[in-house]
């Protein structure tokens, strides 16, 4: 029975009205969630009744496998859509294909891709390339996923957070029914009170137990009310959704007559009479049933079903599927695996598993290779020692791929292990470099060292000069990130040569990167062109990463040399590449660094934004997207930066690292300083200064001897032209002005604000309010106070903090400079942005302040206590 669906129209209406306009060009994503049975799949269904005649929809969904189908959503769409996606997807190997074939296929479409939470890695990471660009399509993406089964690591988040940072998404949380759509639906066969407190208004739960009534009894469990229904069924009939209830997916129809005519006839003999048995199970709801597939009507039928059989019988069940998928050729490595291990079979996960993590690894799902080779890997003692240290050294990298650490760095030792007794020696060395490798990823300083030596040792007279340049070459990296950066130069001179030997040009951009990055940061001006001569090899040899890598240390040194204009010329063509290449890794970590250059401008807001993306386990990212997260809070006085900060510690100390403890530890002085706890500010920033002062160029150094400066603790003479540097020798000025030069409208207000002449005090004061950075605004006060200043600004009302406009801290900035008269060119120069930047803040000021002009705006504001006392006039 179908009763339709009750209380959707405002999200049918919404959706309907998204694809209106993706087909005028302006493509969108829209979010339809809720619990399991809240009816997602129904209002999909639906849709396709509220579109214009001819609307295209496409329809995939993702399964609930033990290890997940690559790209399984889009291989549903086989049949539906073009040859070069069919093609595409079928291969699977080449992500870069099956992306662009997407993007093509849904131009003047809707796909429907259902039950995300399920998506394996490979369809994540395709949603993500057409979230990314979907907005500039004639396209609608609607995802359904159960928002109540998402943990805080569950591999969706990351998509999930990617759609809300969108400007065109909506959000379809959906809502149980009302009382009075449950007694629509009951329609006098039960008593719609009782269903609704049974099943408190689950679609699903209601229309099961309805389905299940006519007695006036409501059954104890929505499983009773599914038995209940397959109760009366012919034997055959129960047999054969008892097979296919072990099927996870919608089961295509060669499957189905396979399984039908010989393994659904377990109990009762063979089922000859092939689908038409399935009759019965359709007509009742149970089943839809095409000329393409068979699937349950819903999820929870077909678990309610699987999950009321007995282990023996199950076993049996997951036994015949595993033998119809063995024998068609062709068939999904991971659903023989996946049927396998429900089976019981471990030859068979010991034979198919590695082809399965295979093709999960060449479609980008390393999550789900992970999983397959992690079962594979529990049958270990069937693989001889050479096969089982190759099966370990994949699993090693999907695992680091991943950013598990913990289980990469134990399966590469063990891999270790076995090739040191082989006798393998190239091997043996090129797992070691691996082991350093993923050593470093997991943050272990001194193993990753350690395993870097020894490789080297064993390659040194092996007779393979491209291995044994790929570990010196390792070994210059690790010299070069912890600021040893003579030996850095050495190791990576002859790294170079080697490569050159071998012509290996992934290598040689590599051995480039790290010397000219351990050059430049040691003050080598000259570092800067062989740095940037590693990325021209490695972008004319095609190779993404070694490329991402060279932009990645361009930027961050551009950034800590405060050349902000030029990392701004490298930043978009670094994103660009790592987005297109889906480098999800170097993505992250070049955000990051975009958050640092936000921070910087005193873009609050959009530092925070783009410090998000570094919030995974991957610790090169994820500590100074917690020293970005942190510094705002202080700034801004929001609580929350201790904890971030200690974390940030945690994990920097581990690195060894000045790039790391470096700007923690400034972070760290900062926020004593302004909480008034000068003893604080030595012990954060003392030890790491001690450090910093050893190495030549070390960027970290000026601003840690001002902080020791601000808190009476002498240190040696800085005479540097840092701009921290000239306020430690009391050149305000001058750093006031290197400051504004550079685009850091935060530290020049700090600059001025050392002058001692009040005037230059209150203009500080001023660009603080303006930035909304209260705790440096609340010393400065107190600083004007004991001088004897009048009228002092009292600075923004708790009604500013809670800012009933909705204004972002950009816009409030710019509201409280606008309220003082300056014009939208005045306003950029204060700020340091472009006045088209001002324009469009401008005008979205007045929109949420709904004012028809600059006056008014400032009169609203300053009724709603958005601006500070001095400008309320």
């Amino acid at each position: 029975m179908d009763w339709g669906i009750l209380e959707r129209e405002p999200e049918l209406a919404c959706m309907a009205s998204a694809a209106r306009e993706a087909a005028d060009g302006a493509g969108s994503v829209v979010l339809v969630l809720g619990e399991a049975g809240i009816g997602k799949s129904s209002l999909v269904r639906a849709l396709p009744e509220h579109l214009p005649d001819g609307t295209r929809v496409l329809v995939g969904e993702c399964d609930d496998l033990a290890t997940r189908r690559p790209l399984g959503p889009f291989r549903d769409l086989i049949g539906s859509v073009g040859g070069e996606l069919a093609d595409a997807v079928t291969e699977g190997g080449d992500r870069h294909r099956v992306h662009e074939a997407l993007l093509e296929e849904l131009r003047g479409a809707v796909l429907v891709v259902e039950d995300v939470h399920w998506a394996d890695e490979a369809s994540l990471d395709a949603l993500r390339f057409l979230v990314r660009r979907v907005e500039r399509l004639p396209a609608l993406l609607v995802l359904t996923y159960r928002d109540d089964e998402l943990s805080r690591e569950h591999p969706l988040r990351h998509l999930l957070g990617q759609v809300s940072r969108a400007s065109r998404v909506h959000r379809l949380p959906l809502a149980r029914l009302s009382l009075d759509a449950v007694r629509t639906l009951s329609a006098g066969r039960v008593d719609p009170a009782q269903v609704y407190a049974v099943t408190n208004g689950n679609p699903f739960f209601v229309a099961e137990i309805v389905a299940a009534g006519g007695t006036g009894k409501v059954p104890p469990t929505v499983v009773d009310a599914v038995l209940a229904r397959l109760r009366g069924l012919p034997g055959a009939t129960a047999d054969a959704l008892e097979q296919l209830a072990v099927v996870p997916s919608a089961v295509e129809r060669p499957l189905v007559d396979a399984l039908l005519a010989e393994g659904a006839g377990e109990r009762r003999g063979p089922l000859t009479d092939g689908v038409s048995v399935l009759a019965a199970a359709e007509q009742r709801g149970l089943l839809t049933v095409t000329p393409e597939r068979v699937a349950f009507r819903h999820e929870l039928i077909r678990r309610a079903v699987a999950d009321s059989l007995p282990a023996a019988r199950r076993i049996g069940l997951n036994r015949a599927v595993l033998a119809a998928l063995v024998a068609r050729p062709g068939s999904d490595a991971a659903r023989v695996v996946h049927h396998a291990a429900q089976a019981g079979d471990r030859d068979a996960i010991a034979r198919y598993g590695p082809d399965a993590a295979r093709d999960a690894s060449s479609a980008g799902a390393h999550r789900e290779a992970a999983a397959q080779l992690r079962l594979v890997l529990r049958e270990r003692h069937r693989y001889a020692p050479a096969e089982l240290a190759d099966l370990l050294e994949r699993y090693a990298v999907e695992t680091y791929t991943i950013a598990d650490s913990a289980a990469a760095v134990a399966a590469q030792r063990e891999a270790v292990a076995l090739r040191r007794a082989l006798g393998d020696t190239l091997a043996l060395g090129a797992d070691l470099r691996w082991l350093s490798r993923i050593h470093w990823w997991a943050g272990n300083a001194d193993q990753a060292q350690e395993a870097a030596r020894e490789a080297v040792a064993v390659l040194e007279h092996a007779g393979d000069d491209r291995l044994l340049a790929l570990a010196v070459s390792n070994t210059a990296q690790l010299r070069m990130l912890s600021e040893r950066y003579a030996e850095a130069v050495e190791h990576g001179e002859r790294a170079i040569t080697l490569a050159r030997k071998a012509d290996d040009p992934a290598i040689l951009a590599h051995a480039l990167n790290n010397v000219g990055t351990a050059r430049w940061r040691s003050g080598d001006p000259g570092g800067r062109a062989q740095l940037e001569e590693s990325l021209d090899v490695a972008l004319a040899a095609g190779e993404v990463e070694h490329a991402c890598r060279s932009y990645a240390n361009i930027i961050w040194t551009l950034l800590d040399n405060l050349q902000y204009d030029e990392a701004d010329a490298f930043l978009p063509p670094a994103m660009e590449l790592a987005d297109r290449a889906e480098h999800l890794g170097f993505l992250n970590y070049l955000h990051v660094e975009l958050a640092m250059r936000r921070l910087a401008a005193a873009d609050w807001e959009d530092a925070e934004k783009h410090a998000e993306y570094g919030m995974h386990d991957f610790v090169p990212a994820r500590c100074p997207a917690l020293t970005v997260l942190a510094r705002v809070r202080v700034r801004c006085g929001r609580p929350g930066a201790d904890e971030l900060l200690t974390e940030a510690w945690e994990i920097a100390v581990g690195t060894k690292e000045l790039q790391r403890t470096g700007p923690v530890a400034v972070a760290r002085a900062e926020a004593a300083w302004l909480r008034g706890d000068a003893k604080a500010v030595i012990e954060a920033a003392e030890p790491v200064h001690t450090q910093a002062s050893r190495l030549p160029g070390a960027p970290h150094r000026p601003e840690l001897g001002y902080w020791l400066t601000k808190a009476g603790h002498p240190v040696p003479p800085d005479d540097s032209g840092h701009p921290y540097a000239l306020q430690a020798r009391g050149q305000w000025r001058r750093a006031a002005d290197l400051w504004r030069a550079a685009g850091c409208p935060y530290e020049h207000a700090a600059a001025l604000a050392e002058s001692p002449d009040p005037a230059d005090k209150l203009t500080a004061l001023t660009a603080f309010d303006a930035l909304g950075a209260e705790p440096a605004a609340r010393l400065l006060r107190a600083e004007l106070r004991q001088l004897g200043v009048r009228h002092i600004p009292r600075g923004p009302l708790a009604a500013t903090r809670e800012n009933p406009a909705g204004l972002t801290e950009r816009q409030l900035q710019v509201i409280r400079l606008l309220a003082e008269g300056l014009t939208n060119a005045e306003i950029a120069a204060r700020l340091v942005v472009s006045v088209r930047t001002i324009d469009n803040h401008v005008r979205a000021v007045l929109d949420k302040l709904d004012a028809p002009g600059r006056r008014q705006a400032a009169a609203r504001a300053a009724e709603l206590g958005l601006l500070p006392d001095g400008s309320q006039t």
